[in-house]
């Protein structure tokens, strides 16, 4: 099998490229990414493995899309702008990227002749439906406009799927966190920037009471998902969309402790406004994706917390002491 993985070079995509380099199944592992928000480091050790290949380009070309799906069997489509504040501060890049981006992608899988494309999606497609745990046929009004970037690429899934007879998968993350996440930047995601504080002793910011909580997910739960759905034989699980998470409810306080206990560290957070487009509440039903893909995470969040903490600690005297 040989696989294209848009975005390899970011956080989930080299989790992912990592792993899959390890399997006798897969002759070929290619890498598509512009940098954007990937990073050249977090590939630099596949370099020498043959069957790896890195191209660098951006999923807003299609004739880049094209030429990356050169003899390709199957495309896991991880490439995309993240952050739901980054989405509400520059709402065209974040739609460019992420709609016409992912388009670019199906269009190239089916002239290209690839059947199948596992592409992720998002826990912010449900929006402001109230209901715990999240369940995939239950949606709300999107929050933000990434939100509304996640659920439109879950439309062209659909259309692409009854169209053109290809098989899309599409996995709706739940706060993913580990290794290789940058803690860099203003979107960085909470759990390093909560790493980070601890790691540099200065009081990291909770937006609002703390209480928001959040279905927090080690990235090798994200990896396994990833790898069932690209092989997976079951004609039901394809054209599906699944949540991708542990089932576990943790508010941002009771993370801030759990990373604490890890470090032992006494340190006390600072509070401060709420963001706009957050979501309060998020806990994933993850019945589907074990019963369709034969999904079943592999680590509880504070199982993920240890190697992803040592992961920072040796980082953190070449990157951002």
């Amino acid at each position: 099998m040989r696989i294209l993985i848009t975005g390899g070079a970011g956080f989930i995509g080299s989790n992912l490229v990592e792993h899959l380099l390890q399997n006798p199944q897969v002759t070929k592992v290619r890498v598509l990414d512009n940098l954007a928000t990937g990073s050249l480091k977090n590939i630099e050790s596949f370099q020498g493995d043959p069957k790896f290949e890195f191209l660098e380009g951006d999923i807003r070309s299609y004739e880049t899309c094209q030429q990356a799906c050169t003899d390709i069997d199957l495309i896991s489509h991880q490439a995309a702008l993240g952050s739901v504040p980054r989405s509400i501060n520059d709402p065209l890049t974040s739609n460019d990227v992420n709609i016409t981006g992912t388009l670019n992608v199906f269009t190239a899988a089916k002239e290209a002749g690839i059947k199948r494309v596992v592409y992720a999606a998002s826990s912010s497609t449900y929006g402001d439906h109230p209901g715990l745990p999240k369940q995939e046929d239950r949606i709300g009004n999107p929050l933000s406009p990434y939100a509304v970037t996640k659920l439109v690429n879950e439309l062209y899934a659909k259309v692409y799927a009854s169209l053109y007879g290809m098989e899309l998968i599409g996995l709706r993350y739940f706060n993913i966190f580990g290794p290789r996440q940058n803690p860099q930047g203003p979107y960085a995601a909470v759990v390093p920037l909560f790493v980070k504080a601890v790691l540099s002793n200065e009081p990291p910011l909770i937006n609002g009471s703390g209480e928001h909580s959040r279905d927090f997910t080690y990235v090798a739960n994200a990896v396994q998902a990833n790898e069932l759905a690209l092989f997976t034989q079951n004609k039901d699980a394809v054209n599906q969309v699944y949540n991708i998470a542990c089932g576990e409810q943790t508010s941002l306080n009771e993370l801030f402790e759990m990373i604490k206990n890890v470090a032992g560290s006494d340190l006390a957070p600072q509070y401060g406004p709420e963001r706009k487009g957050d979501v309060k509440h998020s806990l994933a039903d993850i019945t589907k994706a074990g019963n369709l893909l034969g999904y079943k995470p592999g680590f509880t969040i504070r199982e993920g917390l240890k190697p992803t903490f040592d992961w920072y600690r040796k980082q953190h005297h070449f990157s951002y002491s």
